[in-house]
């Protein structure tokens, strides 16, 4: 069956309970068939992607998605992370470390360290870490359960009919700037960010200025090609798939 995982970044914008989020913004994505729903929830020097400014995440919204059999992924993408940070940060794996929750994450020491003190978490491979042919894919997958393809990879449909193991990969149905974006240069300054907060975010619009707009993917080519699991981010208006 397919399954999505569904963000909540920038939900703090307009705090709404989870499940009215969902509703509002993925009203025809069904709640059994949502595997997963990631945002922030308490501050980490281990978040990446996005910087930290808040919640997006309330403890009451976590309770309603186990309620409703709804994991909860936490974005762990820092790029750099120490051992001495890890293990600064064990109190909040450890508070949502349960079957069905899962960790995004873009350090592979990272992921070894959560597989080895924290088995039941599902351990996801960020689209940072821009796997986009066989080989990288191989490697990764002795270090993760699954793996989300950059959005890009999307477009390469001679690659996506070579992988032999699609119920491990997490494909986007849409997608923002990072579709379009040759250097992707902002995730390792938000990883700074998130650790230091005077450190600016590094964009390349002023290197390479080019439109910034959701693009939506035809989901049934995918899963014609037996791929079973997406990622869905907010669009403008109401996405649905």
């Amino acid at each position: 069956m397919v399954s999505y995982t569904i963000s909540v970044r920038s939900k703090q914008r307009k705090p709404l309970p989870v499940l009215q989020y969902l509703r509002e913004n993925f009203a025809t994505t069904p709640l059994s068939q949502i595997d997963s729903v990631f945002g922030f929830v308490e501050r980490s020097v281990l978040y990446g992607g996005r910087p930290y400014l808040e919640p997006e995440l309330t403890q009451d919204d976590v309770q309603s998605l186990y309620a409703n059999g709804i994991g909860l992924r936490l974005p762990l993408t820092n790029h750099y992370v120490t051992r001495e940070e890890y293990a600064a940060e064990r109190i909040l794996l450890e508070k949502y470390h349960r079957a069905g929750n899962s960790v995004i994450i873009t350090n592979d020491e990272l992921a070894q360290w959560v597989r080895a003190d924290f088995p039941l978490y599902h351990i996801e491979a960020s689209a940072i870490k821009n796997i986009d042919n066989l080989s990288k894919l191989s490697k990764a997958l002795r270090c993760y359960d699954t793996v989300v393809l950059p959005a890009k990879a999307n477009d390469d449909m001679a690659l996506l009919e070579l992988i032999a193991e699609k119920e491990r990969i997490r494909l986007f149905l849409n997608a923002g700037c990072a579709y379009n974006c040759p250097s992707r240069i902002c995730y390792p300054s938000i990883s700074e960010m998130n650790k230091k907060k005077s450190v600016a975010i590094l964009c390349s619009q002023t290197i390479i200025v080019r439109e910034v707009r959701m693009h939506d993917f035809d989901q049934k080519k995918y899963v014609d090609l037996g791929y079973t699991r997406f990622k869905l981010l907010r669009s403008a208006g109401i996405t649905g798939f």
